[in-house]
């Protein structure tokens, strides 16, 4: 369940890199910022996971 959610909520941020993207307020290219930024997905996943095996 908990896995299920942390998937939902990447694909829903990638989502709002793409929109702000297509909307203008983001300049440059999107896929050098997901190069930059996804070593900071792959930590909140891992928080998430390290906090979601206690329950």
């Amino acid at each position: 369940m908990r896995s299920n959610l942390i998937a939902a909520l990447i694909l829903i941020i990638v989502g709002l890199f793409f929109l702000a993207k297509n909307l203008g307020w983001i300049n440059g290219n999107i896929g050098a910022m997901l190069a930059t930024w996804w070593p900071a997905l792959l930590v909140v996943v891992g928080i998430g996971m390290l906090f979601g095996r206690g329950r």
